[in-house]
């Protein structure tokens, strides 16, 4: 699993109600499962990650979240996760309100754009910047939306959301001294434990 999943699993209680909106093959889930005793549903919108989440037993719920998520009530989960997702919506800013509307407690996982390698690729280079962290070509990239550490604690605090946790993910998948204290500069990823 992830590092950054692992991470998000560590602020899910046992036995909690978890939504997983853009949940792959399932992994988070599975391993709140088989390890947390969690009643967890999945939110997905491929073909192969809904069949791999069936193979493994796990509940899954095809849909786009750029719809919103007007089929489930208010409060009606303990904890909603997205992670790695964030930047590919159309309208992010909604999806955390309506995350926020039903679940308790949310967890948001994303690459941070402001990391230093990408700044200096950029700089040096003049051109968006391809590596392992950013796979893609601008042209053919599932990221519509370049968030940084800092634009998403601006986000929060004009929407009155509250930061429970925070931890910043280095190049090395770690949580290290420096990308706590720079994360903005020397994150990879960013995952935010987040409420009203």
């Amino acid at each position: 699993m992830r590092f950054d999943l692992n991470l998000a699993s560590e602020w899910i209680q046992p036995k909690s109600r978890v939504l997983d909106l853009g949940c792959g093959d399932g992994s988070l889930l599975e391993y709140l499962r088989d390890q947390r005793d969690v009643d967890g549903l999945g939110v997905e919108f491929e073909d192969l990650p809904i069949r791999q989440c069936l193979q493994k037993g796990l509940n899954v719920v095809e849909q786009d979240l750029d719809s919103g998520l007007a089929n489930f009530r208010d409060n009606s989960f303990d904890v909603v996760v997205m992670a790695q997702a964030l930047q590919t919506l159309h309208s992010p800013h909604l999806v955390i309100d309506e995350m926020l509307r039903v679940g308790r407690e949310c967890i948001v996982t994303f690459p941070n754009f402001g990391y230093w390698r990408g700044r200096l690729y950029l700089t040096g280079r003049g051109r968006m910047p391809v590596s392992k962290f950013l796979p893609y070509s601008w042209y053919d990239t599932p990221n519509i939306h370049f968030c940084t550490v800092s634009d998403f604690e601006a986000l929060c605090q004009e929407k009155n959301i509250r930061i429970l946790h925070r931890s910043v993910v280095n190049a090395d998948d770690r949580e290290s001294f420096i990308a706590s204290r720079l994360p903005n500069l020397f994150g990879v990823t960013a995952v935010y434990h987040i409420s009203k």
